[in-house]
């Protein structure tokens, strides 16, 4: 397994992510929400690694934007993957899945395992 990073090319943290990245030495693929779509079966890695109270982005425009309706709708694991599949904005970015197998969620370099 390699490095992947996983986000929207034009959101802050994932530019601050794989700069990092690049300044570290690490050589890291790209995977783009918005052009190659949420993976259904990383989403389920990720949801069932770092929880989909981690994963999904409550703060950003993307949720804010949501129906009411449909943000009180989310209460557990399958209604946040189902929104975050229509969604994928409302995911928390980057998600970097490192060759160790971890996941780790939001641009936190200081907790990356290196």
């Amino acid at each position: 397994m390699h490095l992947i990073v996983y986000g929207i090319p034009n959101c802050d943290s994932v530019k601050k992510a794989r700069a990092w990245l690049s300044e570290q030495g690490l050589e890291a693929s790209f995977h783009d929400f918005k052009k190659q779509g949420v993976p259904e079966a990383a989403l389920d890695t990720w949801l069932a690694d770092v929880g989909w109270q981690t994963l999904l982005n409550r703060k950003g425009t993307t949720w804010r934007k949501l129906d009411p309706a449909v943000q009180t709708g989310v209460t557990d694991s399958a209604s946040a993957k189902a929104v975050m599949q229509a969604h994928a904005s409302t995911i928390k970015r980057p998600v970097i899945a490192w060759p160790s197998g971890k996941i780790s969620v939001g641009y936190t370099p200081d907790r990356w395992p290196l």
